[in-house]
């Protein structure tokens, strides 16, 4: 069983994978656009995860500069 969620918030064809830190990847289109993002290892990163999430519900538009993703 692996320990990861992926969360997929677009539905664009995936250009490249960019790896932020060991555990968490992100996958964006031709133009930089997260279309979704792969958490490790996720039962020790809670606090990401529910940061993520709250970041999401609320609308939060997430992007990627210089191969960071950061919140809008």
């Amino acid at each position: 069983m692996a320990d990861a969620v992926y969360i997929n918030v677009n539905t664009a064809k995936i250009a490249k994978t960019i790896k932020n830190q060991d555990r968490f990847l992100v996958d964006v289109d031709k133009d930089g656009n997260v279309v979704g993002f792969e958490i490790l290892d996720v039962s020790s990163q809670q606090g990401l995860v529910q940061t993520i999430e709250k970041n999401i519900k609320s609308g939060v538009p997430v992007t990627v500069d210089s191969g960071t993703p950061s919140i809008a």
